[in-house]
């Protein structure tokens, strides 16, 4: 698969105490003709995320509607988002729409970690965060980045999972896995469904899937172990659950600009026929979005 980036769609310039950096996250919600609402994670000055939106013109690329101000900020200190909102995909539920996130705090000075969380989305109006999934016997350090889809009536979710903070080369091992729900709020997790390899890709986040063909697409963000930031990758199989690792980078970085240093953070979308991505660049996105469309 070869995409064609279509450069930066959206840069940061923002005032508000919530959203001072980055657009990190970006996910797309359509909303009409060609114009989609782009959900994204702004940061504090002390680098604590929370959720704000852009409706912008996905072929154009102009911007409709910026109301540069967050529709969810994080919470309370003794809160699962105490430190932030990091957010995953969309997805229907008992008739209403819900954003799934990572949640991630920092207790007493150790080391921060996360769980997984959901709220009801409905326009830009944004309800109370819930906890969907956290630490237990399968995951017990730290969670990440869920997507969730409704097929072959249950709910499938891909999501992050840490292994190890510090591996023997020094990068922390955070895999992707696999769980079911029949209901959407009680999961049963599966285990690993992208495995790792030391060295090659051994830290993973947001995964993004669609199916093409009768087959599931994952892409995600990845990190080797050998001091290259994030790279975005890709896996495919035909039952969603097992992908094989392939750590040769599906989107790469540019010889210059904004994403010279890293691309990661991507969102697959479907419009008019055509498959996009929207990803994050240098420093985790903290200067914006851009947008890349699959050639073949």
């Amino acid at each position: 698969m070869n995409w064609e980036k279509l450069g930066q769609i959206y840069q940061v310039n923002n005032k508000n105490p919530y959203l001072l950096t980055h657009a990190s996250n970006p996910l797309a919600s359509h909303l009409k003709d060609d114009i989609f609402r782009i959900y994204y994670n702004g940061r504090d000055i002390n680098n604590k995320s929370s959720v704000s939106y852009v409706d912008i013109n996905i072929i154009t690329h102009d911007i409709i509607n910026d109301p540069k101000s967050p529709i969810l900020t994080y919470g309370s200190e003794n809160s699962f988002y105490s430190h932030g909102i990091s957010i995953g995909n969309i997805w229907k539920q008992d008739g209403k729409s819900y954003i799934g996130f990572m949640g991630w705090q920092i207790r007493k000075n150790t080391h921060w970690r996360g769980d997984i969380g959901k709220f009801e989305i409905k326009g830009s109006w944004a309800g109370k965060p819930t906890l969907l999934l956290k630490s237990n016997k399968e995951d017990p350090i730290s969670l990440s980045y869920p997507y969730i889809m409704y097929e072959e009536n249950i709910y499938k979710m891909w999501y992050g999972s840490t292994i190890n903070w510090n591996s023997e080369n020094g990068e922390m091992i955070h895999v992707l896995k696999y769980a079911t729900s029949s209901e959407g709020n009680t999961w049963n997790t599966k285990g690993i469904s992208l495995p790792y390899k030391l060295g090659e890709a051994q830290a993973f986040s947001r995964p993004t899937l669609m199916k093409i063909k009768n087959k599931y697409h994952m892409w995600y963000s990845y990190r080797s172990g050998d001091g290259t930031l994030y790279r975005i990758g890709h896996a495919e199989n035909k039952n969603g659950k097992k992908f094989d690792l392939n750590p040769n980078p599906n989107l790469n970085v540019s010889k210059k600009g904004w994403d010279s240093e890293m691309v990661c953070y991507p969102f697959v979308f479907e419009h008019k026929n055509e498959i996009y991505m929207l990803y994050n660049g240098n420093q985790h996105g903290k200067n914006g979005f851009g947008l890349a469309k699959l050639k073949s």
